[in-house]
């Protein structure tokens, strides 16, 4: 075979881009770190340069790995996600500063990191394919399920500001729905890899838009049912309304049907609804919202608008460029570090800042739905998409409550905020978008995980050769000897060929057609007839006949 097309096609690894952009990353969350110091005590703190060195050892640890690992990874994912931690420490400390006690949070915060990125790398070495998870499709809904209900079981399940969504360890805390929404997103990606088929099969046309059939109304019911089980028993909306819309995105990329996203915010709207009448939290998130400027609202405790008003002029305080780090007063807000870091964030450095740190995950989720493009099967493309949506999803409901475009749902910024569990989450993901974006751009010639085996064009069989011994014979036969029960052919039939169609012509879970079969008449003799003779698995008109 002629492997010259495929050498001049070679794409670039970038991993040098990567490393310089790193370099990069770090220098300015360094730089903040300094800064917070002189802003707020006039002098640079004594531990900037193991922080420094620190940090640096994480990202270039982490680099290394990807260029021995995944060396065609997506070279913006890394020095991104260290600029946004690295930014959310330095801020985690400014507002330790301005506390009567010092806690050293940000050093608690840089360990939760470390233990990420070890997470990140271990998910490198273990998932050599993304496709090797779809094998594991229930067993993560169940997991997901399980971590989902760990907060509600007593002597565990601890209830924190009314919600009850973690679970204690002793002196440690930890949040598993940061972990279900990964297990969740493997999940909807197998499931509706596997039947998209009949949720996208016509149903009724109401106003021009085509519906689905009744009956294929479960998958979405259940999902809706599920998010109003969380908001319920857990208090919890922002998490509620992160499951249910990963799901409704996820559904509409398999399906491409906008009546999907009709239903999924009819649905969800209906919820929020009934939820705003019957449960007391949730009414009290929206009246907060609507009547957050009210004296009334303003002076209630608990359950008032005292955090979000003091967010709003804060950043009000910062305008456009801000105050610098150090010289705000972001410690009048409540949860400052956590909950409305993003309004911290406004009072120092201003609106241009904050539109920076958007751009930020407007970058990680381009990639990320880049990637899904570019990927050669169906289950890689919807994870992509799920991964890099719960990230936006998450950032948008958070910005969105901060700057009262929506109530106030208590989730984390991503990378930003204080928050073991929701740190070590987001690293993982990164990780799994390494992962995906490595295998999106490594060439066929070079895909051998391991997990699927590559089907190459066989050498033509000259005219007159006996057929009997066919070298295709003997590669179909190597190929049988390689697929058994814990083969890949389990995980996913559609194994990246060197005859892939278009990019446009792909859908999610068709397979490639593969050129690795006999010809024609070799295929005849070896059944014991000729050339000529007719079977079912050869319907072209043969031996002059229509």
């Amino acid at each position: 075979m002629n492997q010259a097309p495929s050498q001049t096609a070679r794409p670039r690894t970038y991993r040098l881009a990567e490393l310089g952009l790193l370099i990069l990353a770090i220098a300015v969350a360094t730089s903040a770190y300094a800064l917070v110091g002189l802003g707020v005590e006039d002098t640079i703190p004594a531990n900037v340069y193991g922080y420094a060195a620190w940090l640096a050892a994480l990202g270039v640890i982490l680099h290394i790995v990807v260029w021995i690992k995944a060396k065609y990874a997506d070279p913006v994912l890394v020095p991104i996600a260290v600029l946004l931690n690295g930014l959310g420490l330095a801020m985690i400390y400014r507002v330790d500063l301005g506390r009567d006690e010092y806690l050293g949070s940000a050093m608690t915060q840089l360990v939760w990191m470390t233990l990420g990125v070890g997470l990140a790398i271990a998910v490198i070495f273990v998932v050599r394919d993304h496709r090797w998870l779809r094998r594991y499709t229930y067993v993560s809904g169940f997991a997901a399920l399980v971590f989902l209900l760990l907060p509600l079981i007593p002597g565990i399940g601890k209830t924190i500001n009314g919600a009850r969504i973690w679970i204690g360890v002793g002196p440690l805390s930890f949040q598993p729905g940061e972990i279900a929404k990964i297990l969740l997103a493997i999940f909807f990606a197998g499931y509706l890899v596997t039947y998209k088929d009949q949720l996208v099969a016509a149903g009724p046309k109401i106003l021009g838009i085509r519906f689905p059939r009744l009956r294929d109304f479960g998958p979405i019911i259940v999902a809706w049912v599920a998010s109003v089980g969380v908001l319920v028993f857990e208090r919890d909306l922002g998490t509620s309304l992160l499951f249910f819309g990963l799901f409704v995105a996820m559904l509409y990329v398999a399906t491409s049907k906008v009546s999907w996203i009709i239903l999924g915010l009819g649905f969800f709207s209906a919820g929020a609804v009934a939820a705003t009448f019957l449960f007391s939290h949730v009414g009290q998130r929206v009246s907060g919202w609507l009547n957050a400027l009210t004296a009334e609202e303003y002076n209630k405790t608990p359950g008032g608008s005292y955090q979000l008003v003091q967010g709003l002029f804060g950043m009000s305080n910062g305008g456009l460029i801000g105050t610098g780090f150090g010289e705000g007063r972001p410690n009048m807000v409540p949860y400052a570090e956590s909950d409305f870091i993003y309004a911290s964030f406004g009072e120092e450095i201003g609106l241009a800042g904050l539109f920076v740190i958007l751009l930020c995950y407007l970058f990680i989720f381009q990639r990320g739905i880049r990637t899904a493009q570019q990927l050669r099967d169906g289950f890689g493309t919807l994870l992509a998409t799920g991964l890099s949506f719960t990230i936006a999803l998450q950032v948008f409901v958070v910005v969105g409550g901060v700057t009262r475009l929506i109530p106030l749902t208590g989730l984390t910024t991503p990378f930003l905020a204080q928050g073991g569990s929701s740190l070590i989450a987001n690293w993982m993901i990164i990780a799994l978008l390494l992962r995906i974006s490595d295998n999106a751009r490594r060439p066929v010639e070079e895909f051998h995980t391991g997990v699927l085996t590559i089907t190459e064009d066989p050498q033509p069989v000259p005219a007159g050769a006996p057929a009997a011994k066919s070298d295709s014979a003997d590669a179909e036969g190597d190929v049988r000897a390689q697929g058994s029960a814990s083969s890949a052919r389990t995980v996913d039939e559609d194994a990246p060929t060197t005859n892939l169609p278009p990019a446009g012509s792909r859908e999610f879970d068709g397979e490639a057609p593969t050129t690795n079969l006999p010809p024609a008449d070799v295929r005849a003799r070896k059944r014991g007839g000729t050339p000529n003779d007719t079977d079912s698995s050869d319907q072209g008109p043969t031996g002059g006949e229509r």
